[in-house]
């Protein structure tokens, strides 16, 4: 899978958790953040956290932190509790932005953009959900961490099987499209003959009206 198309998959996700998640809790689906970034430009640090009963209200921090490659301490960098987000490191100032779930404190989805990728970024980064279930019971704190290994490349790579799949994705584009134009004739062809055969009824009656009408016209005449 292509890191363009790995990306449009991240953009949906995005869509679907940031915008939507407050209209819709029901379709929450755990997918794994990417881990390839390229120096120079953005990536999405992707971070979801699925409530197995979504109908019990709930209130939700997120926090990352990141431990840069060859190091042992972590870092806290940004912290999320709804409506507000902060950047906590220098480093990261300016360069992360809150990506995940907006307009709730019910938070499934703790994605942060990274702005201006630097090589110093490559390392790994932990995402922390803190959350307060409000049960009939009383309140339950849960708290759920994801990791996401970073590498940071001069340039996408374009592996075999990437290229292997948009290959199969343009073959399968132009088979639809002829699938269509087949379907097309298909209905064309099935519709001209219901056409001619109703023609040709419509021809047979006439006829066999006509012939009807001469035998009883020579029967008068012979009377």
């Amino acid at each position: 899978m292509s890191l363009q198309f790995k990306s449009f998959l991240s953009v949906v996700v995005i869509f679907i958790y940031g915008w939507a998640a407050p209209l819709c809790y029901a379709a929450c689906v755990e997918v794994d953040s990417l881990t390839e970034a390229v120096a120079g430009g953005s990536f999405l640090l992707s971070c979801i956290s699925c409530k197995r009963r979504q109908e019990v209200p709930a209130s939700t921090t997120v926090d990352w932190h990141f431990r840069p490659s060859g190091a042992d301490v972590f870092t806290h960098i940004f912290h999320y509790e709804h409506p507000v987000s902060n950047v906590l490191h220098d480093d990261f100032e300016n360069r992360l932005e809150w990506h995940g779930t907006k307009g709730t404190e019910d938070v499934q989805l703790g994605a942060v953009l990274l702005r201006n990728v630097t090589f110093n970024d490559t390392g790994t980064y932990i995402c922390s959900f803190d959350r307060t279930l409000f049960l009939p019971v009383g309140d339950y704190q849960i708290q759920v961490q994801k990791t996401v290994e970073l590498t940071v490349v001069p340039e996408a790579n374009r592996e075999l099987t990437s290229v292997i799949s948009e290959i199969m994705m343009y073959l399968l584009i132009v088979f639809l499209q002829l699938w269509i134009i087949g379907v097309l004739v298909h209905c064309y062809k099935k519709i001209s003959a219901e056409n001619e055969a109703r023609d040709a009824r419509k021809a047979y009656f006439a006829q066999k009206r006509q012939s009807m009408v001469k035998d009883n016209c020579a029967g008068v005449h012979l009377e």
